[in-house]
């Protein structure tokens, strides 16, 4: 098995508080461990991408500038440098338009593992929806899910056929479980 070089972040329900339609800064909320968990990632050698589905600005709630300011003000909360994340994705399109990089598309990590070279078994998503894992099975990669979101992430996964995926009850237990299988 190929060890993990990696990880594919989701945003809302996964490293923050889910906060519906998020588009003020002020309103982010670090969820507990993430920190930690992001830290003990980067101390052992993974690289960080972060992909956010943002259909309001599709929608035309907020603005593409909105929704980078809510990355910008995580990024400040982490505390993990100016730069954690060598790449994000934040992804405009609604629900009714092409998806070009909305989740469950297989884009932006295809460019990943394109760009770095590295093949589909060296990089994992990390999220809280089935959104999420669907993108892993999608571009071939390996998946976790967190159960720190809005909905019952096994129940899902079981009824689109992906609960092969594990499901963790926290961001820290999901990290510590993909660098035991990456040492």
């Amino acid at each position: 098995m190929r060890a993990i070089k990696a990880l594919i972040l989701d945003r809302d329900g996964t490293l923050i508080e889910h906060v519906p339609y998020l588009h003020d800064p002020a309103l982010i909320r670090v969820l507990p461990g993430v920190r930690e968990g992001l830290r003990a990632a980067l101390d052992a050698g993974l690289t960080l991408y972060l992909h956010t589905n943002q259909s309001g600005v599709g929608r035309g709630m907020f603005t593409l500038a909105q929704a980078e300011a809510c990355n910008v003000r995580l990024i400040e909360l982490l505390d993990l440098g100016k730069a954690p994340f060598a790449r994000i994705c934040t992804a405009p399109e609604g629900p009714k338009e092409p998806a070009v990089y909305r989740k469950p598309s297989p884009r932006f990590a295809r460019e990943i593992m394109a760009e770095r070279r590295i093949a589909a078994g060296e990089l994992c998503y990390i999220g809280d929806r089935g959104s999420d894992l669907e993108t892993a099975h999608a571009a071939g990669t390996r998946a976790v899910g967190v159960a720190t979101g809005l909905d019952d992430l096994a129940a899902e996964l079981s009824a689109v056929g992906l609960g092969h995926f594990p499901v963790f009850p926290s961001f820290r237990a999901a990290v510590d479980h993909v660098l035991s299988i990456t040492a």
